[in-house]
């Protein structure tokens, strides 16, 4: 069985172009549906990391989700 910590930073590359599209640092998950729906990479913070909005974060979609790996989480996004 794979826990949140095992999917969190693990480098994220995507197979269409083999471009790292950077770390998974979170989970988004439906409380209602009981499922995870995706994995979230978050985007450039300002100073330190300690500003910026979440607006720049990116979700993959579980369905993109090829496979994890020990290292990388194997993604097909366009």
């Amino acid at each position: 069985m794979l826990s949140t910590e095992g999917i969190k930073n693990k480098e994220v590359i995507n197979i269409k172009d083999g471009r790292s599209l950077g770390y998974a640092a979170d989970i988004e998950v439906n409380l209602e549906l009981g499922k995870i729906d995706g994995i979230v990479i978050p985007g450039e913070r300002g100073l330190f990391g300690l500003f910026g909005a979440a607006e720049d974060d990116v979700v993959i979609k579980w369905e993109n989700i090829k496979t994890i790996g020990d290292d990388v989480i194997l993604v097909e996004v366009i």
